[in-house]
């Protein structure tokens, strides 16, 4: 198995995340802000990798002294090994797992928004309980989750929810869930008991980092000088106190001449200018994310990712990569697990065969 580019070797991983850590120690780490956020990224990374592999030490350790118990015919060390091989195969599963979360953003926490489709207090109901399979998910899966948003619905349910679910990988395995889910049930909204069909989607995006630092660099700025005109006092109009800034790459021009001295003029027209190149980093994000959440996909019959169905059979299936669950009770309680790893199987597959 292989983290961070290498084999879960903890002495190697802990000589590696020292090193991280003596680099992002420098007194001058901020100056250059992407290569900073790269370091701390690759620091999350190992700080996750060495947990993983003490956990497997630890493991190996106690498998080992059980099996010497075992060879020397001790009362109960079957009984414990088994235990404790039990206990190891979520684990093994979840590294594993773990193992196929390679995208940039995998080990990031994750935002995910659910919404009803058509079918008012239905699908509203419906949006409600995939919002608690995820909640139940996520306590299963050990995630904390800051609620940003719900709006509750008219009759039941609710019209919107804004999850942000915190922890390592939270996206990586969020990302399976990005789509429209379907449910077909007999409503407890009819009064004649009648089979319904509704629609409910769960888009996901990682968290990313909101920190922008904007240098404008003396080479890519032009600043010219000259005479305010209107009015302001003799000391505006006769002194060479206007100021125009030219960001050069991006054509922004900020003009400012509103104070007499030519250094305040300066500065609050470098405030500007900062501020109208924030707003174009914002919007070239946003663009980012965009391609990296895909497009957004009508929440209606035919766009779904995966069915649960309480009537007239009991079976939830994904109908992405065909993995089924006929127990749909435990689906619906959270144990989600089986889908991503078909999810994360199956792009894992695609990328090798590309």
């Amino acid at each position: 198995m292989s983290a961070c580019g290498g084999t879960f070797d903890e002495e190697a991983l802990t000589a590696q995340l020292q090193e991280v850590d003596s680099q992002t120690q420098a007194p001058d780490i901020w100056s250059d802000q992407e290569r900073a956020r790269d370091l701390m990224r690759r620091r999350s990374e190992l700080q996750e990798a060495v947990s993983t592999a003490k956990s497997l030490r630890e493991a190996a350790d106690e498998l080992e002294v059980l099996l010497e118990m075992t060879r020397e015919d001790e009362a109960g060390a079957v009984e414990e090994l088994a235990a404790a091989l039990g206990r190891l195969e979520p684990k093994l599963d979840r590294i594993e797992l773990t193992t196929k979360m390679t995208g940039k953003h995998d080990l990031a926490n994750a935002y995910l928004e659910i919404h009803p489709g058509a079918g008012g207090t239905e699908s509203q109901d419906w949006a409600q309980m995939l919002e608690r399979l995820y909640l139940r998910w996520c306590e299963r899966r050990g995630f904390s989750v800051e609620m940003i948003d719900e709006q509750p619905g008219e009759e039941a349910g609710i019209k919107s929810a804004t999850l942000l679910v915190k922890g390592p990988y939270a996206y990586g395995n969020l990302k399976s869930e990005n789509g429209v889910h379907r449910l077909v049930r007999i409503s407890p909204f009819d009064a004649q008991s009648r089979r319904h069909t509704s629609f409910a989607s769960a888009h996901v995006y990682p968290e990313v980092d909101e920190e922008v630092d904007i240098t404008v660099e003396e080479k890519d700025l032009r600043v010219d000088r000259y005479c305010s005109s209107g009015p302001g006092g003799q000391g505006v109009n006769t002194t060479y106190s206007a100021v125009r800034l030219v960001h050069i790459p991006t054509g922004i021009i900020v003009t400012c001449q509103n104070e007499r001295s030519q250094i305040k003029n300066l500065a609050s027209a470098m405030k500007v200018l900062k501020a109208r190149l924030y707003e174009l980093e914002m919007e070239r994000r946003e663009q980012e994310l965009d391609k990296i959440k895909g497009p957004k996909k009508e929440i209606s019959w035919g766009n779904q990712i995966r069915s649960y169905v309480l009537q007239p059979y009991r079976m939830v299936k994904d109908l992405r990569t065909g993995h089924e669950v006929g127990d749909a009770d435990r689906v619906l309680d959270g144990d989600i697990d089986g889908f991503i790893e078909a999810f994360l199987q199956a792009q894992a597959q695609q990328a090798a065969g590309s």
